[in-house]
């Protein structure tokens, strides 16, 4: 490596979490979900903050919503990601029961990811009745970014994934939820499926950033599942943009492949491996 090349690494920061705090009111945070090393490190070019979500459920292993997700399913893509994320500040989910009996547990848990990932951060859903946790948590060391809103892990109990605050007299409790995370320590704020008036209230009623997903551009952020902003999945949620079409172009290249191994034609010569030339054996004669 050139005294450039290791001058380039050594200034490489990693994003920390007071700089996240300090962007409140600033250039809007870019945060993006990522499950593989190999996508981290395209991701890491252009995130601010890399979610390892509870989503890589659905998205990864295909199950039906993130509640099957287990705490080593994240250990185990949180160390992905870690590998290949160099800049961007690093959170992982914590997945549905493995904080919500009480601060203690929630705590034992959220170490665990923290020293088997190296992540910096871990993210847990919940408004008011998560403060006590997230203040235990935040005390402890251990940095914090909330998420309220749209709560896929409690989709059970909402009776599916629904928008809120699309009527006033919802606010009241969202609002309370979102001062009462800030309040604890958690350094920013997930609003998920949040209408826009309610979303532009919050973001100017707390002091830490808000991530919108879902939630407008009033956010001091946003975050998307990378894989649905790619165009990897044939539906959508109604705010994901897609901004690119990978479905399409990967069936193509799938297909072409396959037209290819039936006819023969790959691998061709060039992709083949030659014999190498044999040098004629040299004789030593033992005549004098």
């Amino acid at each position: 490596m050139s005294a450039r090349n290791i001058s380039n690494s050594c200034s490489q920061k990693r994003v920390t979490v007071p700089q996240i705090l300090a962007r409140k009111g600033g250039d809007p945070i870019v945060c993006l979900t990522a499950y593989t090393a190999p996508m981290a490190k395209l991701i890491d070019q252009f995130a601010d903050l890399i979610l390892v979500g509870d989503s890589v459920g659905m998205v990864v292993h295909g199950l039906e919503s993130t509640l099957d997700v287990s705490l080593d399913m994240m250990a185990l893509h949180g160390r992905a990601v870690r590998r290949g994320a160099t800049r961007a500040l690093v959170v992982v989910d914590m997945p549905f029961g493995t904080y919500e009996e009480g601060p203690e547990i929630a705590y034992r848990n959220a170490v665990r990811l923290i020293k088997e990932t190296g992540c910096e951060a871990v993210k847990l859903e919940g408004g008011a009745y998560i403060a006590e946790t997230i203040q235990f948590l935040t005390d402890r060391g251990i940095p914090v970014v909330a998420h309220i809103g749209l709560m896929p892990q409690a989709k059970n109990i909402k009776g599916g994934y629904k928008v809120v605050g699309r009527r006033q007299q919802e606010w009241r409790d969202i609002e309370n939820d979102a001062q009462k995370v800030a309040e604890a320590g958690a350094f920013a704020l997930v609003l998920e499926g949040v209408a826009e008036p309610l979303a532009e209230k919050i973001t100017s009623l707390i002091d830490i950033p808000t991530i919108g997903i879902g939630a407008s551009n009033k956010c001091d952020g946003q975050i998307l599942v990378t894989d649905d902003m790619l165009g990897m999945f044939q539906k959508t949620p109604t705010f994901v943009k897609r901004f690119a079409d990978l479905e399409t172009e990967i069936t193509a290249g799938l297909q072409a492949y396959a037209e290819e191994v039936k006819a023969r034609t790959f691998p061709a010569q060039e992709h083949t491996y030659a014999m190498l030339e044999t040098k004629p054996e040299l004789v030593v004669s033992n005549a004098t």
